[in-house]
């Protein structure tokens, strides 16, 4: 794989392009990735951090040299911490005055300031520290279905420039867990149920004492929805990845492995360090 820190590109194999009705046209992505996303691995993950911060903060001053504003979202948890540290230095020259952010789920019942909640998450790692033009949450504490047509009208009013993820151990975006992952979902925020891998997920990352602590549905961004952004930055980091990945970026399309919905995304960067890329 090359010396460590060394960034190895490698392009899937061609795809047809996203093309469901209930999709908006996407980005050609950049020439060298015509059917699949881009793929860069670098061995040292605290560099792989750092190369997926440059590249979101890029797309950043980008947007809000093109138009004014930058709209942005931001997946949580334990995989993305590197990333989010790495992007709020101001050594990157983020015009956070001109983003408009957005998070991607919450759990139904968790309120803004449970340990857990991802409402919380967004703000203690990234508002706080960054001070953005607005930033908007999914509230978990009011009606969810009518959370769900809120927060879609906000998207809606905010094409997204940026949307930066991560994959799951059960390959889901967001919530969007096999079984309930729609790629062709015509609602933009749905309600969903966890399922039982991700909920051990919650527990292994270290966010409830038990698998009965944590709550049974959330609020989350659709697949459509997530990859209609201009730009998807998918940061994958760690070993308990590596099966994950595998099966998104080799295996067949598939809602089973809600995450294969990026080999139709051209417009799509996915960095992984050495351990997540162990199996491709």
């Amino acid at each position: 794989m090359g010396p460590p820190g060394q960034s190895l590109r490698r392009h899937l194999r061609p795809h047809p392009p996203w093309t469901h009705p209930y999709s908006a046209p996407m980005s050609a992505g950049p020439p060298h990735s015509p059917g699949g996303p881009e793929v860069v691995v670098v061995d040292d993950p605290a560099q792989m951090a750092e190369t997926a911060a440059a590249r979101a903060a890029e797309q950043l001053r980008d947007a809000v040299a093109r138009h004014g504003v930058a709209n942005a979202m931001f997946a949580t948890g334990n995989s993305q911490l590197a990333f989010v540290d790495a992007l709020v230095d101001p050594s990157h020259g983020v015009p956070w005055g001109d983003v408009v952010m957005f998070h991607m789920d919450e759990y139904v019942g968790i309120g803004p300031d449970h340990p857990a909640s991802f409402e919380r998450w967004i703000r203690m790692r990234i508002v706080d520290r960054t001070h953005p033009r607005a930033a908007h949450y999914l509230h978990g504490t009011t009606d969810p279905d009518d959370e769900c047509r809120r927060y879609a009208g906000l998207l809606a009013a905010h094409p997204l420039d940026l949307c930066c993820l991560g994959i799951g151990e059960n390959g889901h975006l967001a919530f969007n867990d096999p079984g309930v992952a729609d790629f062709g979902d015509p609602h933009d925020v749905k309600v969903v149920e966890i399922d039982a891998a991700c909920r051990r997920q919650q527990v292994g990352e270290g966010h409830f004492v038990s698998e009965a602590d944590v709550p049974r549905r959330a609020m989350t961004v659709t697949v459509p929805a997530l990859l209609r952004a201009d730009r998807v930055i998918a940061v994958v980091p760690e070993a308990r990845k590596a099966v994950p990945v595998r099966d998104a970026l080799r295996g067949p399309v598939s809602e089973d492995c809600p995450a294969s919905a990026l080999q139709r995304a051209p417009h799509a960067t996915v960095f992984l360090d050495a351990a997540s890329a162990a199996l491709l």
